[in-house]
């Protein structure tokens, strides 16, 4: 994540959750107040629930700051896990406050003496809330989709869950004034639930982020396909992904010609990793590793001989090669579980000692045929 993508975020953390503070502790204040005086237990429990939206937007404005910082020496990869934690953390509040909501509604509905007779200010104070939520669901949602913020996203929610329990208030509000007693009780009960599945919604994403899953097959896909629309891509394998904080990151094993040169690999695994940042929204990291064969068929190499030792073993096997004498360049290809040569010389080694390109082709070949390391050695003159 870039410098400027982080300001971005940081700033639309800010703005939104400042709205959100203002929004919701105006209306807490309001239901409970007019819930209290009102005899609605079930806009009180509404008003619970915007005083916990005020809770929530505290601990979103602290996270967001703390996860749109840049990597440092201790958080190498950012500090995106931040927002999950708030994520959870606020999850978990949720079940708390759905649970302390569903238990006295409950309680009332099986002690008929407790139960409350709403007055008619309560409908509108409902009304309202239902109006007002609504706008700050929208508002939210808004930032969250331009900053691809999964915490503001659970934010929005959460303002959207406040919206709906206040359409359950109105609704049981009203039937209680129609002479259905119970059913402000009930009602509450309703929003207690629906709070609760919010909270467990939250809780389960985030609990996933942090267990490192990665995207869901759809997103995989895609991933799959951008990658090998990349020019001088094979093909891919070891593909793996995990979320954070809304964002993604990748890393996979793409299969290239095994003779392209280690610039052009490595331009290869820019290009990729440039492709799925602009063309997939949710990755914002991505590993490139550039294989010349597919690992898990090809035979292995880890036993052949690295580069020093292969020239040692080269000298010694063309000890009866004289021109040999005279390479300019070896590239050596460890594919199929064997070295393949590509030998540069210069045009004059072969004239030089009577012999023509050809023959000195076929010395070279025949001095490693006995070595089962090597395989096949091409040799170019210029």
């Amino acid at each position: 994540m870039d410098q400027t993508t982080r300001q971005d975020r940081a700033r639309a953390i800010t703005r939104s959750t400042a709205v959100g503070a203002a929004v919701n502790a105006v209306l807490a204040a309001v239901k409970i107040f007019v819930g209290w005086i009102g005899q609605s237990h079930a806009l009180v429990a509404d008003g619970i629930h915007s005083l916990s939206d005020l809770a929530s937007d505290a601990l979103v404005w602290v996270a967001g700051r703390k996860a749109t910082r840049a990597p440092d020496e201790e958080h190498p990869y950012g500090h995106g896990r931040y927002e999950t934690l708030a994520t959870l953390a606020l999850g978990i509040f949720l079940l708390m406050v759905a649970i302390g909501i569903g238990l006295d509604a409950i309680h009332r509905l099986f002690d008929p003496d407790e139960l409350l007779q709403p007055a008619s200010i309560t409908l509108y104070a409902a009304a309202a809330s239902i109006l007002i939520k609504e706008w700050l669901y929208w508002y939210t949602l808004g930032y969250a989709k331009k900053v691809r913020s999964e915490m503001l996203r659970a934010n929005a929610w959460h303002h959207r869950s406040d919206a709906i329990s206040s359409v359950v208030v109105f609704i049981g509000v009203a039937g209680t004034l129609a002479g259905l007693p119970y059913l402000d009780a009930i009602a509450s009960v309703v929003v207690a639930a629906m709070i609760a599945k919010i909270a467990w919604e939250l809780g389960w994403e985030a609990t996933r982020e942090l267990v490192d899953a990665g995207l869901d097959a759809e997103r995989l896909d895609a991933v799959r396909r951008t990658i090998l629309d990349v020019g001088g891509v094979r093909d891919i394998h070891m593909l793996r992904t995990r979320t954070y904080g809304g964002l993604a990151s990748a890393d996979v094993h793409v299969l290239v010609d095994p003779f392209v040169s280690v610039s052009e690999g490595h331009m290869i695994s820019v290009m990729v990793e440039q492709q799925l940042k602009r063309e997939i929204d949710e990755i914002a990291d991505v590993t490139v590793h550039i294989d010349p064969e597919d690992d898990d068929r090809a035979a292995p190499t880890m036993g052949l001989p690295g580069r020093a030792d292969a020239l040692r073993r080269l000298n010694r096997r063309w000890g009866d090669v004289p021109e040999a004498a005279a390479l300019k360049r070896v590239l050596l290809h460890y594919v199929g579980g064997k070295i393949e040569i590509d030998v540069f010389l210069p045009l004059t080694a072969a004239c030089g000692h009577g012999a023509d390109p050809d023959s000195l082709c076929r010395r070279m070949r025949a001095a490693l045929e006995s070595d089962p390391v090597f395989g096949r050695v091409n040799v170019y003159f210029g």
